[in-house]
Parts: C-alpha cells; sequence; structure tokens
C-alpha cells in the first residue's frame, strides 16, 4: 500500500514539474532582471546596508531585518544541506550550476515580491498587519482574481503543514541526531509496524515541544528567536564551508570544472552505471533551488509585508539578500563540498547523509567532531523553518477564513502535530510530496508577478530617482 502511494506521489512530482513550470520559473526571473536593468547586481551593495540598517519611519509589526530574519529562517533549512545533496544525487553536480543560475534570477523575482508586499498590504482596525501574494493578487490586479488568491492561500497552508514546513524538517532533523548518536538503531522501539531508533523518537519529543513554546507567541516571538538563530546558524555553516574549500583548495577547481560541464552536457556515474541528462540536472537544480531560496513561491513576501518600513522598493532589496545569502552562498558550499568528496555519487546513501558524509571526508577533523557540527547546523537550520513556515501557514488560513481565529488555533495544532509525526515519514515521500504543494502553490504567485510586472518596475524608477535626488542634495 505504501509503496503505490509513494508511486502516485513520484508520478504527481514529476507532472508538476516538468518543463513548463521550470520556463515559468526562469521567464519570470529573467523578465524581472532585465526590465529592471540587472538590479540585482547594481544595487547589491545598497541591499545589503539597508538589511543591517532598520527603517525608522512607516508602518509594521517588525523591524526589516526581523523581518528578513524570518524570512531566512523559513528558506534556510533542510534545503541548504539535504535538498541540495539530493539534487546532486538525482540529476548530477550540473544541477548546483542551474540552482545558481535560478537563484540569480530569483533575486529579482524575490525583489519583486518583497516591494509588491508592501505597496499592497493593508492594515485592519486592530493595527494587525496583512500582506503576502493574496493581498498583492486581490489589491493589485482586482477583485476579479480573488479566486486566484484563495488558491494560492490554500496551498500555502498545505506547504507549511506537509511540505516544507513540517515533514522534510523533522524527517531531517530526525536522521541527523539519530546518524549521529544511534547510526546502527542499537536501541530501539517498535512503532507504526516499523523499527525506530530511541534518539528519533527523543528529537520528536523535544523538537515538538520547542516548537510549541515559539509558535504559540505569534510573529513577534518568531521574529525575536529567528534574529538570535539565523545570523549564528548562516556564520556557522559558512565557517564550515570555507574550511572545506581552504584545506581541499586543489580540489575546488576540479570540482566547479565538473559542475559546469555536467550542466550542459549531462553526464555519468562509476564509469556509466548511472547517467545523468541536462533536463534532470535543470529539473533537480530549479525545484531544489526554489525549495531552498523559495523565490518565485510566494512565501517571503509575506513576512516581509510585516516590516515596519514606508517604501516599497526598499524592502524589496532587503529580501532580495534573503535568495543571494540562502543559495549563493550557503548552498553552493554544500554543492562543492559534496562534489569535492564525491558523496554524491554513492547510491547507498540519500538525503542529509549524502552531505554528512562529504563533511566527514572533506573536513580536517574527527569524524565525530564533523558529523556533530553538521547535525548542529542541521537542528538550527530546520528549527527555524519549522517556526517561519508556521507563520506563512497561519496567514494563509487566516486569509482563507476571514480572520476566524478559531480556525487559526487549529491550524496551529495541527502544525504541532504534523511536527510530532513527520519523523515516521520516509525520506523519499516526504520530498516528492513538499515539491508538489510547492509547485502548486508557485503557479498562482507567478501568475501575478507576471501581471504586476510593470507596477514593479515603475515603483523601482520612482524609488531610485527619489533616491539619486536626495544623495545629490
Amino acid at each position: 500500500m505504501l509503496e503505490q502511494i509513494n508511486k502516485i506521489i513520484t508520478t504527481v512530482q514529476g507532472a508538476v514539474w516538468e518543463l513548463p513550470l521550470i520556463v515559468l520559473i526562469m521567464f519570470t526571473g529573467l523578465l524581472l532582471t532585465v526590465r529592471l536593468g540587472l538590479l540585482q547586481v547594481r544595487h547589491l551593495g545598497k541591499a545589503f546596508r539597508f538589511m543591517i540598517k532598520n527603517e525608522e519611519e512607516g508602518h509594521g509589526e517588525v523591524t526589516s531585518f526581523g523581518a528578513l530574519c524570518t524570512a531566512l529562517s523559513a528558506t534556510i533549512g533542510t534545503g541548504n544541506i539535504a535538498g541540495v545533496a539530493t539534487a546532486l544525487a538525482a540529476g548530477g553536480p550540473g544541477a548546483l550550476f542551474w540552482m545558481i543560475v535560478a537563484a540569480f534570477l530569483g533575486m529579482a523575482t524575490k525583489y519583486a515580491e518583497g516591494l509588491l508586499a508592501i505597496k499592497y498590504r493593508t492594515v485592519d482596525k486592530d493595527g494587525h498587519i496583512l500582506g503576502g501574494p493574496f493581498y498583492y493578487i486581490e489589491n493589485g490586479m482586482g477583485k476579479n482574481w480573488r479566486w486566484l488568491a484563495k488558491i494560492f492561500a490554500f496551498f500555502g497552508a498545505c506547504v507549511g503543514l506537509f511540505g516544507i514546513g513540517t515533514f522534510t524538517q523533522v524527517n531531517s532533523i530526525a536522521s541527523a541526531v539519530t546518524n549521529f548518536f544511534d547510526p546502527e538503531t542499537a536501541n530501539a522501539i517498535s512503532l507504526f509496524g516499523r523499527t525506530y531508533s530511541w534518539s528519533t523518537v527523543i528529537t520528536c519529543i523535544i523538537l515538538t515541544l520547542c516548537v510549541g513554546l515559539v509558535v504559540i507567541g505569534g510573529i513577534k516571538r518568531i521574529a525575536k528567536v529567528s534574529e538570535f538563530v539565523v545570523p549564528f546558524m548562516a556564520i556557522l555553516y559558512v565557517v564550515l564551508g570555507l574550511i572545506i574549500i581552504f584545506t581541499n583548495l586543489p580540489a575546488v577547481p576540479g570540482a566547479v570544472v565538473t559542475i559546469v560541464k555536467s550542466a550542459f552536457t549531462g553526464g555519468a556515474v562509476a564509469g556509466g552505471a548511472i547517467g545523468f541528462t541536462v533536463q534532470q540536472a535543470m529539473q533537480q537544480g530549479v525545484a531544489r533551488g526554489i525549495f531552498s531560496n523559495e523565490s518565485g513561491l510566494g512565501s517571503a513576501p509575506i513576512a516581509a509585508a510585516a516590516a515596519v518600513t514606508k517604501e516599497p522598493a526598499r524592502q524589496g532589496l532587503v529580501s532580495m539578500t534573503g535568495t543571494f545569502i540562502d543559495t549563493i552562498v550557503i548552498c553552493t558550499m554544500t554543492g562543492i563540498s559534496v562534489v569535492i568528496a564525491g558523496s554524491w555519487m554513492n547510491p547507498d546513501l540519500e538525503g542529509v547523509e549524502i552531505t554528512m558524509d562529504a563533511f566527514q571526508k572533506a573536513l580536517p577533523f574527527p569524524n565525530e567532531v564533523a558529523s556533530f557540527s553538521l547535525m548542529i547546523c542541521l537542528v538550527f537550520f530546520a528549527f527555524t523553518t519549522i517556526l517561519g513556515w508556521n507563520y506563512y501557514g497561519e496567514r494563509c488560513v487566516e486569509y482563507l477564513f476571514n480572520r476566524n481565529k478559531s480556525v487559526v488555533t487549529t491550524y496551529r495544532w495541527l502544525y504541532i502535530a504534523a511536527v510530532f509525526i513527520g519523523p515516521y515519514m520516509t525520506v523519499a515521500a516526504v520530498w516528492n510530496i513538499a515539491d508538489v504543494f510547492n509547485a502548486l502553490m508557485a503557479f498562482p504567485n507567478l501568475v501575478a508577478l507576471l501581471a504586476l510586472n510593470g507596477v514593479v518596475v515603475r515603483e523601482s524608477k520612482d524609488y531610485f530617482t527619489r533616491l539619486a535626488s536626495k544623495a545629490k542634495n
């Protein structure tokens, strides 16, 4: 029965992530990149300055940095560690190249999402900020498109509950902890007809309690936790990645050549035993890239809408930095590490096990230290992603049910329950379910971005003209 369900899920995943969606994602990013005049290159420095310098004027619930950290808490997760490894195992080293290309174009997409989130957000009578794709679809495209906003909100709630938010994150945390503390499953217990390590069960209970304590506090508590945890975990992981690169410096040029060559020619593993096509590399790279940085998915603007700011374009720039940090920095370090170590070629490894193997081989530390370091990074990455996506999911449910508090509370408890059962799902099923909901959520948001790209261009020209004029004076 489970095998049949997995086959159905795999078939659906393959269908939604076929060429049309990949083309739509890449075309949207390319169109915005061209129309905005390579904004992600010309204004990247400004974006990073705005990232750490909060705006004092304007309405909002959290600082711009807090909103970015909330968004990063949702994006920097298992996609950066397990997702990249999964992409390389399924599509070859070329998948990393296409992941970076998609992220570069995705920076323009993320900018547009952040800008539209602020421009079309609303404030209710209680001072509660309401924003995100459902509002820029309804308020920007018009009331006749409200059905599209509802579709986005429905799939957004599903992504949080069944996709990025819970199952993939908890599953990866449990796998990493168990692989470190009880790799042979010496201390086992039988649950749901299968055998699990006590490490998995204990991790599940502790994680569920921690998530419950934070998410009950809402956006302000999530933002406060994220502002502390996200910079710490990102810096730790980048330091580990730099150690791998500098201690294996002679192997880096060869790894880069392999990545680029595989992106355009495909390739084979183990002398031709397993082949990879260019389409596989592109499909896996774009799919896992979107899973990781969420550009075009429509999630980040939900957090961006809560930022204290009066300038839509300014928040767009701040939002854009999230994609750069997430994929072009962190995912690239994971990918290069995996290629240098050759761990992506081992058919006996999957998900986080691939990255774990790479860190053990490439870090100049004992295996136990390397494994523990990666486990700590993964636990923090995944934990903050769970928090961020709870916020996204609740905002989607709010929109769907007109802010019905009992429905939102029910969703919150269902979310906590999903965290609890996450470790008992199979790895393949978990990632395929996440991919399906990601794609279904992305479609309505991409339609909105294409429809409103003229608004993005006009707002941007006006803002940068005023900024240049102010600088002259």
